[in-house]
């Protein structure tokens, strides 16, 4: 190529003194931070965001799920996340609008014309009557009343946003703190910190809707760029994860001798290459999959429980994807008693969309879709919550109940359903170090936007990881040159709702 067509910087680096020049002096930087090093006379630490010294688990590749301290004391040990993939409407659950009432059938004053999926309708009120709940009077909707009964236990988080209107990046945001893949979830991030204190089951564990994966899928509840060790185990009470049965073919006797075997060639393994953090990793996570053979059977088993229990969680009388969903939920409740540190617990899958029907996305006929995914919902995860609250188990446990955004106070076009609103929706909290009873922040008299204390996902997740006692700047991964965090570089703790 003719110099003519080159930038004056480009003519520069074709200069050999210049290029001599620049090289010498790299070099010569390389090797001034070599002596540096070598005399101890780099900075001793790296600095996370907010400039504060990383806070990285002091993880034994031999033994990764080990319990490890929280950074600062606090009530919650275990978390159970709910997640409600498909964006509830708050507006028709939690989120009271009176001018909605109003302004019913009216164009929205002020309001976007097109969102997310077309042009916007009229103004809706509420498909379901509003009516105050508890001693609190805290307006929930006839669509969730079994939940509505708990209302006093409950945390509730108003004036939430997200910074997409697409579902699998609202997913990944919500449960990864990023809209892209490859980041590793909530779960994920707190079982590395924090380890688990069951070493015969997993530390984290999904358990899907009966229906199948969520839009995101394994992304939800995957390690990202941390330890494969970190990584959610799915299964749910309908589903046992696989190859957890001996072979026909084999004894008991001939298990344990192979077991035994693979032991000391482990150890053997090991002794050769005590550095491969890799494979002292794999060999625990393999030994965590033994253990599981006995454990997770018995876990599973639900035919110990009473009749009661199998009634007030409406295991039988429903629909038959309300009767899997409870079955699921009393799974959740015996894991968090067996002491796993995270349970994800899915309400709601997307294998091929949604529409409202395999979960919460209703851009049609909300009437008919929500109230659907409402009888699978309400009355299993309120039982939950009670034989939760009844055990003792809320007094060291985190319950969180979330979606990844929220319903336009207007309908689409189609005159039937809700399009998405990134900018306000609700999610609650309750159990372990939230207050009781409680709202935070609120929308506009629309509920289209966050007006009163805007919470972001960033905040959000800072707070769930300072309820389980993590400082969300200092609880970081070095990968790629950064320190990563859930959080990102973003981020405050919600405060306010802190019992």
């Amino acid at each position: 190529m003719s110099a003519e067509f080159l930038s004056m910087h480009g003519r520069r680096l074709l200069d050999r003194r210049s290029f001599l020049s620049t090289a010498g002096l790299s070099a010569a930087g390389l090797g001034l931070a070599g002596l540096l090093q070598n005399d101890q006379l780099l900075a001793d630490e790296v600095f996370a965001a907010g400039e504060k010294p990383p806070i990285r688990p002091q993880v034994d590749p031999n033994h990764p799920y080990a319990p490890r301290k929280q950074h600062f004391e606090s009530r919650a040990k275990q978390v159970l996340v709910i997640y409600l993939p498909g964006a509830v409407s708050h507006v028709d659950t939690f989120d009271y609008k009176p001018s909605l009432v109003q302004l019913h059938g009216q164009k929205p004053p002020g309001l976007p014309a097109v969102t997310f999926e077309g042009p916007a309708g009229n103004i809706a009120k509420p498909f379901w009557e509003f009516r105050p709940r508890g001693e609190s009077g805290k307006m929930v909707s006839d669509l969730l009343p079994h939940l509505a009964e708990q209302v006093d236990d409950f945390c509730f988080l108003h004036s939430l946003n997200t910074d997409t209107s697409a579902h699998p990046q609202g997913e990944n945001f919500m449960n990864t703190g990023f809209t892209m893949e490859g980041f590793p979830s909530f779960g994920s991030w707190v079982t590395y910190a924090l380890g688990t204190e069951n070493q015969e089951l997993p530390a984290f564990v999904a358990i899907n809707d009966p229906r199948g994966l969520a839009r995101s899928g394994k992304n939800n509840f995957g390690n990202g760029f941390l330890p494969a060790a970190f990584q959610g185990t799915d299964f749910n009470a309908k589903n046992p994860p696989n190859n957890l049965q001996r072979p026909s073919v084999l004894n008991s006797e001939a298990d344990r001798r192979t077991l035994d075997l693979l032991q000391r060639l482990n150890d053997r393994h090991l002794g050769k290459y005590p550095g491969d953090a890799n494979l002292a990793g794999r060999i625990a996570s393999y030994e965590l999959a033994g253990r599981m053979q006995t454990s997770v059977p018995s876990v599973m088993d639900l035919s110990g429980e009473t009749r009661s229990t199998f009634e007030a969680y409406g295991v039988e009388g429903g629909s038959e994807l309300r009767g899997e969903y409870a079955k699921n939920c009393i799974l959740a409740r015996r894991l968090i008693e067996k002491g796993v540190r995270v349970v994800q617990l899915f309400n709601g899958s997307d294998p091929s969309g949604g529409n409202g029907v395999t979960n919460w996305d209703s851009h049609s006929d909300i009437l008919k879709t929500h109230a659907m995914q409402a009888e699978i919902m309400d009355r299993p995860t309120a039982a939950l919550i009670a034989d939760m609250k009844q055990r003792g188990l809320l007094e060291h446990t985190l319950v969180v109940w979330a979606t990844e955004f929220g319903r336009m106070p207007f309908l689409q076009a189609n005159g039937t359903g809700r399009d998405h609103n990134p900018d306000t929706f609700t999610c609650f909290l309750t159990g372990a170090g939230v207050k009781q009873g409680f709202s935070y922040g609120e929308s506009d008299e629309f509920g289209y936007r966050a007006a009163v204390n805007p919470t972001s996902v960033y905040d959000f997740n800072a707070t769930l990881l300072h309820l389980m006692g993590l400082d969300h700047e200092r609880l970081t991964f070095y990968h790629n040159g950064l320190e990563r965090r859930l959080t990102n570089v973003h981020g405050h703790v919600v405060e306010d709702v802190l019992a």
